[in-house]
């Protein structure tokens, strides 16, 4: 078993982080059918919302995933979804290509999971794009279960 741990990411890592996790939340978004317009507006709402002046909300965490030879393998940000709620969000979590499939995604969300409830949560909810089948298929694994879906169809 490989060990996984997450550690906060520091301040100076955060704007890099957050420029590349907001690009590939308007690729997701464009890729789940929305316009780069729209994509874009939501990633600015998303920035504005949860890092105003270009840090976390109160309350939010943002990790590295590193492993056992201290080597960063990805990222978990998790955070109450309004100010004071005790129902918390999975916002992102992201293992890089070459560490995929050995379990990090999976303990890093457990490890969340406990911080989250050591911070008062009592439930953690997140959002998995439809084409996404593999999230799927581990959140439904750690005990997630659907509490809505969208469906658009294409008309031209």
């Amino acid at each position: 078993m490989t060990d996984t741990r997450l550690v906060a990411m520091p301040a100076t890592r955060l704007p890099a982080w957050l420029d590349r996790t907001m690009t590939e939340y308007v690729a997701s978004r464009m890729q789940a059918g929305e316009t780069r317009e729209q994509a874009e507006a939501n990633a600015q709402a998303t920035r504005d919302r949860w890092f105003p002046g270009g840090t976390p909300a109160a309350g939010h965490l943002v990790w590295d995933v590193v492993d056992q030879d201290d080597t960063v393998v990805g990222y978990l940000w998790i955070g109450p979804f309004e100010p004071g709620s005790t129902a918390w969000w999975v916002f992102d979590v992201e293992i890089d290509d070459a560490h995929r499939r050995r379990g990090h995604a999976r303990r890093a969300l457990e490890a969340g999971e406990r911080a989250a409830a050591d911070h008062g949560a009592t439930s953690i909810g997140l959002n998995v794009f439809g084409y996404n089948t593999g999230a799927q298929e581990l959140y439904a694994s750690l005990g997630y279960g659907v509490t809505a879906t969208q469906m658009r169809k294409a008309l031209a």
